[in-house]
């Protein structure tokens, strides 16, 4: 019963919300974001303790400022991603506008593949659409979410929206398709801030530590891929905006682990800058510092040396969100 209410809950998204005047879509989802910032459960205070590791200058006032915000910017994101189906070209091209995509460019048209890691920020959806509509069609990862059908609509969904999408789980050979792709000069884009499995890199975010996925700077360093990290954030208009920011480079000396370590660290600060700017437009109401984790004794770690490819990693390339 639960899994089907689920299911109808997002089918009534895309069915209704793209129907709806686009003035009283806006308001509707803005009236839901203050309802639940009112409200105040898990996932809002889950929400203002990472905004106060993101902007401890705050006080309490300016935490539960900043939250409504984020909020707000988070049920932007589904209200825009419910109407998207409808949209033609030329509304899809004119509700992004990206900093530096001469980066993407320059690097596509030499012929080399380029991973886009994103982080949970503004709407990556529509970033996506954006990319295939300017003449890229790329990969992604999607974690599988219960029930099938409801997957089988966020699979439909994105690649209506012109993207291939392959399992994060229960796919066979999801890395091995990746890197074919990146082999042959092609794109593909993960969404990576985020992997509190045992086998994630250990980074410093924000002065905290936390781990996210092996995978797209290993890809890059497997298949002499660009590894561009890119930012996503929304300013007072219909307009969502971003930055395509400098090439991660592949170490020159180290083991594979300890190239993808440095190299994701170095893709988690250009991150924490960018999050730090723009608090709101994060949207990450899960626990994210290693410090919020309850213990697992249960669970052995991975080898602090495994190989992030090898046989006795987690092979997830990314901790991707349908």
């Amino acid at each position: 019963m639960k899994d089907q209410l689920t299911y109808l809950a997002y089918a009534s998204g895309w069915g209704l919300v793209k129907r709806l005047p686009e003035p009283v879509a806006d308001a509707l989802f803005r009236r839901i974001a203050d309802m639940a910032w009112r409200k105040q459960g898990k996932s809002v205070l889950r929400l203002e303790s990472n905004l106060r590791r993101v902007r401890p200058d705050l006080d309490e006032a300016g935490i539960r400022e900043l939250s409504r915000e984020g909020m707000r910017s988070y049920l932007r994101y589904w209200c825009e991603s419910f109407r998207m189906p409808g949209w033609g070209k030329e509304r899809i091209r004119a509700s992004f506008t990206p900093e530096h995509i001469e980066r993407l460019d320059d690097t596509l048209a030499a012929g080399r593949g380029v991973v886009l890691a994103l982080p949970h920020m503004g709407n990556w959806d529509l970033a996506g659409a954006w990319v295939v509509v300017r003449g890229y069609p790329f990969s992604t990862v999607a974690e599988r979410v219960k029930p099938e059908k409801l997957w089988e609509r966020f699979m439909a969904y994105r690649e209506g929206l012109g993207m291939e999408v392959l399992p994060l789980t229960g796919g066979a050979h999801t890395m091995a398709t990746l890197a074919k792709r990146l082999r042959a000069g092609k794109l593909v884009c993960l969404v990576g801030d985020r992997d509190l499995s045992a086998s994630g890199i250990e980074v410093d975010f924000l002065g905290e530590k936390t781990r996210m996925p092996a995978g797209p700077a290993a890809l890059a360093a497997q298949t002499g891929a660009a590894l561009l990290p890119v930012t996503l954030w929304y300013d007072e208009t219909k307009v969502m905006r971003g930055c395509v920011h400098e090439e991660i480079l592949v170490p020159e000396e180290g083991t594979r682990r300890e190239k993808s370590a440095a190299m994701t660290q170095a893709m988690a600060d250009v991150w924490a800058a960018g999050v730090r700017e723009h608090a709101k437009d994060w949207h990450m109401l899960q626990r994210f510092w290693l410090a919020d984790l309850e213990p697992r004794p249960d669970k052995p770690n991975v080898r602090p040396d495994a190989d992030p490819d090898g046989p006795d990693a987690d092979p997830q390339p990314v901790e991707a969100q349908a």
